[in-house]
């Protein structure tokens, strides 16, 4: 009994120091937890300084961090030099870009072309000297229209049409250096008109026979 009874209180104490039930079994039991961390926190500290002893270093490495590294920047190639005429087209075409936008904004609205007409003619009137032919169409009484004011005037083949007092003719313009002519009342002149009668005949009319007041312009060198 006493041997059975002996340990019994043993056991209990070593419960008591685990789970805390008595006052001296917790104690004991605590006294015990703070040997086991102790010993362990010293066993990983040692674990791990010799882990960090067995770390070898690369050679070179605490020279390559101290000293930067430096190297020199990449030399740039110059850039060629531009010919004179090349900045010259350059400046000429920046040029006529402008102009030609300044145009396309003034430009002119579009423009028609008109068809050619005429050549614009003066009006003048035939006129007779003789009282007794202004009044007839008779044959008698018709002033020749000639081919060429400078041949002359009575000649058989410089006849191009007839005319009588009183009839409209369109001048299209005059030379000042034909054949003299003279009429029925004695006056000369050197002018000579190119006309279209009303039955479009054209031909040249001598100065003498118009009294024309109108300003006619000089026919072209040639005509």
């Amino acid at each position: 009994m006493s041997g059975t009874v002996g340990v019994g209180p043993r056991y209990d104490g070593g419960v008591g120091g685990t789970g805390g039930a008595g006052g001296d079994g917790q104690g004991f039991g605590g006294g015990r937890g703070d040997g086991a961390g102790d010993d362990a926190e010293a066993l990983l500290r040692a674990r791990l300084r010799r882990a960090d002893e067995e770390i070898e270093t690369p050679p070179g490495l605490w020279d390559r961090i101290k000293e930067p590294d430096v190297r020199p920047a990449p030399a740039l190639a110059p850039l060629p030099r531009r010919r004179p005429y090349v900045v010259a087209l350059a400046v000429a075409a920046a040029v006529a870009a402008v102009a030609l936008g300044v145009w396309w904004l003034v430009r002119p609205g579009p423009v028609t072309l008109q068809p050619a007409g005429p050549p614009p003619t003066v009006k003048i009137t035939v006129y007779n000297s003789e009282k007794a032919c202004r009044a007839g169409r008779s044959l008698e009484c018709a002033l020749r229209l000639a081919r060429d004011p400078r041949t002359t005037y009575a000649a058989r083949d410089n006849a191009a049409g007839r005319v009588w007092h009183g009839d409209d003719l369109s001048a299209r313009c005059v030379v000042t250096d034909g054949r003299m002519v003279r009429d029925e009342a004695g006056i000369t002149s050197t002018r000579w008109y190119l006309v279209i009668s009303g039955q479009g005949v054209q031909g040249w009319l001598p100065g003498v026979r118009t009294r024309n007041t109108r300003e006619v312009p000089v026919c072209p060198t040639g005509v």
